[in-house]
């Protein structure tokens, strides 16, 4: 603790922990004597949200041959390069989704335009953004999954657009010298969450000062914080815990949980997400009695706050660990161990502090993991037909009529009347061939337009001829 005396519990004590888990913010404390001040807060971060976009096709271009002794080259425009792609991938050397606190949006580069003589504009290269390994990328607005990063296969989660068509794609015998083309389309943008779970074998609950970091250090070469009051644990630490020289596993020390976690009550709320991946659970109870509580009651409450948070976590594997038994007599101890036996529990009696029956219980650990499926993936989720359809209907249109003028909103025309030459009758055709297929023609029709009609179509006037 910095030096002087303090009022209240608001500053917590700074500490740069292992692993890069941490991110630090200023909250206010009250010094005595003084005026508030700020204080650094050890955060783990698992949680942001930043937008992504993918680069825009560049343009096709609208150029014609023009060669000595060559007459009527005729059209040569070369197409537009692709926008890049906005790709993630996981990063074994980051723990912790600190950066994306700082910045927010990531934009891939745009596709070059087209050249005369068929020359391609060139493709941008693509963003490659680094997460931690285990994180998961959701669509803000859907909630929706895109990716879950946790092998080593980048993920493309934006595609870049497509460069447009130059005029020589339109060349056609009876449209010789055709004055358009086509502009480049835009790339995939998203509001995103990234939400980090950690990929553990093992998970370790339970109520806060049971002894998690106690036993993850005895077990592994974790140095998770260890002192006599709730909460010492401010971040899930992970260790990896070899059982023989063939074979190891994974263990996450999870802050402690206590009633209501679920709800966001108390600091394990945050971490919950973390225990989602874990294939087994080893539930640490404290069986010394020496605050106080009752075994079987802390045991009931931290599942059916885990049920809560997560019904699958309900099912999932557990073990259970009564901690502290050289501070508890024996028959407290075989009472919890004939409660938890009768409901089909897996029970060791541990004392993480003197390493008494921990061997055997990560031998049991080992064994159960060799039997269960490896940890868990998510897959991509595809928009539901609702979704769809209401994404779908951001491609309509709206037509009001203005003082005798036909008003036509519809922003997603602004790419194509991009590419439309005004003063060249085929590119014109071109248009109107888009607005035919859209249905808005139809629709202008059915309102009962005629000949000579004005028609504004985003600040362009045209007649209507039938």
């Amino acid at each position: 603790m910095l030096g002087g005396e303090w009022s209240g519990t608001v500053c917590v004590e700074h500490e740069t922990l292992k692993n890069g888990l941490i991110w630090h913010r200023e909250i206010e404390y009250i010094y005595a004597g003084s005026s508030p001040g700020k204080c650094l807060v050890a955060m783990f971060v698992d949680l942001a949200k930043i937008k992504i976009k993918a680069g825009d096709g560049g343009a096709g271009a609208v150029s014609f041959h023009r060669e000595k002794y060559v007459a009527a080259g005729g059209p040569d425009g070369g197409d537009g390069g692709d926008g890049g792609d906005v790709i993630f991938v996981a990063d074994r050397n980051l723990s912790t989704l600190a950066d994306f606190r700082y910045k927010r949006k990531y934009a891939a580069a745009n596709g070059e335009p087209g050249r005369g003589n068929k020359c391609y504009g060139k493709g941008a290269p693509d963003l490659v953004i680094k997460v931690p390994q285990g994180t998961l990328i959701k669509e803000e607005e859907t909630g929706r999954i895109l990716a879950d990063v946790s092998g080593d296969t980048p993920v493309v989660v934006a595609k870049g657009g497509r460069g447009g068509w130059g005029n020589a794609h339109f060349a056609t015998p009876t449209r010789q010298i055709p004055r358009f083309a086509k502009p480049g389309l835009p790339g995939e943008s998203y509001d995103v969450t990234l939400e980090l779970k950690l990929l553990a074998d093992v998970g370790l609950v339970g109520f806060p000062n049971v002894g998690k970091s106690t036993l993850i250090n005895a077990v592994s070469e974790a140095k998770s914080k260890i002192a006599n009051y709730h909460f010492t644990t401010l971040s899930p630490v992970l260790g990896v815990v070899r059982v023989n020289e063939e074979k190891s596993f994974v263990m996450a020390d999870i802050p402690g949980l206590i009633e209501g976690a679920s709800e966001g009550v108390g600091l394990g709320h945050e971490f919950l997400r973390h225990v989602d991946r874990c294939r087994l659970l080893v539930h640490i109870v404290d069986v010394s009695g020496i605050e106080g509580r009752d075994p079987g009651e802390d045991f009931e409450k931290i599942n059916e706050e885990l049920a809560r948070f997560n019904a699958d976590l309900a099912t999932r594997p557990q073990i259970v660990a009564a901690n502290k038994c050289d501070m508890a007599d024996e028959a407290h101890i075989e009472a919890f161990r004939h409660y938890v036996e009768t409901r089909g529990y897996a029970f060791f009696p541990v004392s993480a502090a003197t390493k008494q029956g921990v061997q055997p219980l990560l031998y049991a650990v080992s064994a159960l993991l060799d039997t269960l499926p490896p940890i868990k993936e998510y897959a991509r989720e595809e928009l539901t037909p609702e979704q769809a359809q209401q994404r779908a209907g951001r491609q309509t249109f709206t037509i009001d009529v203005v003082d005798g003028v036909y008003m036509v909103e519809a922003d997603w025309l602004g790419a194509s009347l991009g590419g439309v030459n005004m003063e060249d009758y085929e590119s014109l055709q071109y248009f109107q061939r888009v607005l035919r297929s859209s249905g808005i023609i139809d629709k202008l029709e059915e309102m009962g337009i005629g000949e000579g009609d004005t028609v504004n179509i985003l600040g362009y006037e045209f007649d209507y001829m039938p």
